[in-house]
């Protein structure tokens, strides 16, 4: 699965760090998130749109949804 995470925060001007402590997980995961090398559970994805003020599907990118 692709996402924006990481397009979108850095449009807003927010660290890795920053991001990472508001969502109650660690830098690392917010990196592997970003270079889609980690799928998040669904209430990461859910906190993670929330934060952006966004729906799941403004931030994640599913596969099946690229073929149509």
């Amino acid at each position: 699965m692709k996402n924006k995470i990481e397009q979108i925060r850095k449009e807003r001007g927010i660290l890795q760090d920053e991001f990472a402590k508001a969502l109650g997980v660690s830098r690392q995961t917010i990196s592997s998130l970003e270079n889609g090398r980690y799928n998040p559970s669904i209430l990461l994805a859910y906190k993670i749109a929330k934060y952006f003020g966004m729906t799941i599907e403004d931030v994640f990118i599913f596969e099946e949804e690229e073929q149509l």
